[in-house]
């Protein structure tokens, strides 16, 4: 079992920038990719970006360019630094893990993150 909490959420006006923060705990080691999802009232929960433990990045298209998701590998921390936020991007963001060698995946809590106009 692994666990995940996020952190790093809140209110921000348009342009500004937030930083996110995904702990991991449990069963580190059987952790591969982790990612970011999100997920706006009444939507889907979407993709934000994505990394392997070797650091391969993946982004949706709506971010690409503003927001960079790196990871820690030794700390088991994943981070996701947003800039040049707009009000689109407003939804609460969840930490995803993927086992590297089963099918279990995992999910934090959630965040919220509020951007103003």
């Amino acid at each position: 079992q692994v666990q995940l909490a996020e952190s790093g959420g809140g209110l921000v006006q348009a342009g500004g920038s937030l930083s996110l923060s995904c702990a991991a705990s449990g069963s580190i080691s059987s952790i591969g990719v982790m990612s970011w999802y999100r997920q706006a009232p009444g939507k889907q929960r979407d993709l934000v970006a994505r990394i392997t433990r070797g650091a391969i990045t993946n982004y949706a298209d709506s971010v690409k360019g503003r927001f960079t998701i790196s990871r820690d590998n030794v700390k088991n921390m994943v981070y996701l630094q947003m800039n040049s936020l707009k009000p689109e991007d407003t939804a609460v963001y969840y930490c995803n893990a993927l086992e590297s060698m089963g099918p279990g995946q995992y999910w934090g809590q959630g965040t919220q993150v509020t951007v103003s106009s």
